[in-house]
């Protein structure tokens, strides 16, 4: 019987890890409200994004309201739809 190596899940994960950042991404992680919550899944139901992709949309947006100039129009709109 083949003894298991009880690293081979770690280096699995680093493995990938690694090629991600090879390909520019960074993993960015953190805690949503309820109310974000509710428009992520709404943005999951009504698109065929993934995770990543949610994120990397959201960001993106956000940024381009901030570059636009819009940034504060655009909290007031999640203000009033308490989103």
């Amino acid at each position: 019987m083949r003894k298991k190596n009880p690293y081979a899940n770690a280096e699995k994960q680093k493995r990938f890890r690694d090629k991600q950042k090879e390909l520019g991404k960074k993993m960015v992680r953190g805690y949503v409200t309820p109310q974000a919550l509710k428009c992520y899944e709404e943005i999951l139901d009504k698109t065929s994004w993934s995770d990543s992709e949610v994120l990397s949309n959201a960001l993106r947006i956000t940024y381009a309201a901030y570059k636009k100039g819009q940034i504060r129009m655009l909290n007031q709109y999640l203000e009033d739809n308490n989103l």
